[in-house]
């Protein structure tokens, strides 16, 4: 009775018992980082979309001047 193996414990039948741990680990890591590329890409579009673009920054009294002044118009107060 002792020689019997319960079929649990055989080892022909360990290759369809279920899935490889590691391929596992593989496949939840593997979607996680995919659905994070996603949803990056849906939310720089998204954004592209319905933020409006930055205002440039306010030109400087001194280089307004300069300005004019290559175009041949006068500063206001000269």
């Amino acid at each position: 009775m002792s020689d019997k193996v319960p079929p649990s414990f055989d080892r022909a039948n360990a290759g369809s018992q279920g899935f490889n741990p590691g391929l596992i680990v593989l496949l939840v890591v593997g979607g996680l980082l995919l659905t994070f590329l996603i949803g990056n890409f849906v939310l720089y579009s998204y954004a592209q979309k319905t933020i409006p673009p930055r205002k440039k920054k306010p030109v400087s009294k001194k280089k307004m001047k300069k300005e004019r002044l290559k175009q041949g118009v006068s500063a206001p107060g000269e």
